[in-house]
């Protein structure tokens, strides 16, 4: 868990501070360009940046463990196109009044539109499942354009106190409640659920506690606390993806058939074959540069949500 600022040393809230002001600069001067030209502009900049800061040689190895065998002319595709997508969402992230302005007109498509609707109309809690893919953050404002309500999303503070302020604060633009990991932001998701709501869970990280599931033909520590609370709360998990367009600033909000009610561990599978399908189409468009497949050997319990 990331420390609080009364928590770090003196030299630990100088370097934090420091790196905070740098950031805080390039972000503020990106904001100075018009929108198109900042979001292109950002995702040029980490582009460049991946072979000097290890985004490469990361995405290599991700490569060579899940697609061994993909030519090299791809590898070198994705190796640009990779910090390239995810520069733009960083961008994105900062710009949070001209994203969700322009947003909220999204393309919605998929075949699990009209079950998001039928569970919007009764009132029943909905758990909108993505991934660090696009950029989520399109779809939740899109989401809640159509259905008129909030949408609750489950955030990492960042290590950064100073950086995660306003990190945090751009999160809070594109809609609220937000729930920060934790014990006390899990108690907050679980009643919003209780309460009929709807929430976004991004899906794909290496999970504290959780357990070793497939993804693409690796074992990929994965929590399966979300279909916990999905069978718990019989809430709809509809899986839900935010796909770049070619012009790498709309998008297209695809909603998939929702997961099958069954035990946490096959639905978990089940989210990770359909994140699976959906990334080999657009290879280019999830966060390779993740330690996705860490050794499941630190695993430490998940966080225990109580009753909320």
């Amino acid at each position: 868990m990331p420390l609080e600022k009364s928590e770090l040393s003196r030299g630990a809230r100088a370097s934090y501070y420091a790196q905070y002001l740098v950031l805080r600069g390039l972000i503020g001067g990106m904001r100075m360009l018009p929108y198109g030209t900042r979001i292109a502009a950002m995702g040029r900049l980490m582009s460049t940046l991946g072979p000097l800061v290890g985004f490469s040689k990361r995405i290599r190895a991700n490569l060579a463990l899940t697609c061994p065998g993909l030519p090299e002319e791809e590898i070198s595709r994705l190796c640009r196109a990779v910090p390239d997508n995810a520069g733009r969402a960083i961008m994105e992230h900062f710009s949070p009044e001209d994203f969700t302005k322009r947003q909220r007109a999204a393309e919605i498509t998929g075949p699990g539109v009209a079950a998001f609707d039928a569970a919007v109309a009764a009132g029943k809690p909905v758990m909108m499942i993505t991934a660090h893919f696009g950029h989520y953050l399109a779809a939740r404002v899109a989401l809640q354009a159509r259905s008129g309500k909030p949408i609750g999303c489950l955030y990492r503070r960042m290590a950064n106190p100073y950086f995660n302020e306003i990190y945090v604060d751009a999160f809070h633009k594109t809609g609220k409640p937000m729930f920060e990991q934790g014990r006390r932001g899990m108690m907050e998701m679980v009643r919003a659920l209780k309460q009929g709501g709807i929430i976004a869970i991004v899906s794909d990280l290496h999970a504290h506690g959780g357990e070793a599931l497939d993804f693409f033909g690796q074992p990929a520590v994965t929590s399966v606390l979300n279909a916990e609370l999905a069978l718990k709360y019989d809430a709809v998990m509809i899986p839900c993806y935010a796909v770049r367009k070619p012009n790498g600033l709309d998008f297209e909000i695809v909603l998939h058939d929702p997961v099958p009610h069954s035990d946490a561990r096959t639905m978990t599978q089940f989210i990770n074959d359909d994140l699976e399908k959906m990334v080999r189409r657009h290879m280019g468009q999830w966060f390779w540069i993740h330690r996705r497949w860490k050794p499941w050997l630190d695993a430490e319990p998940e966080t225990d949500t109580g009753d909320a």
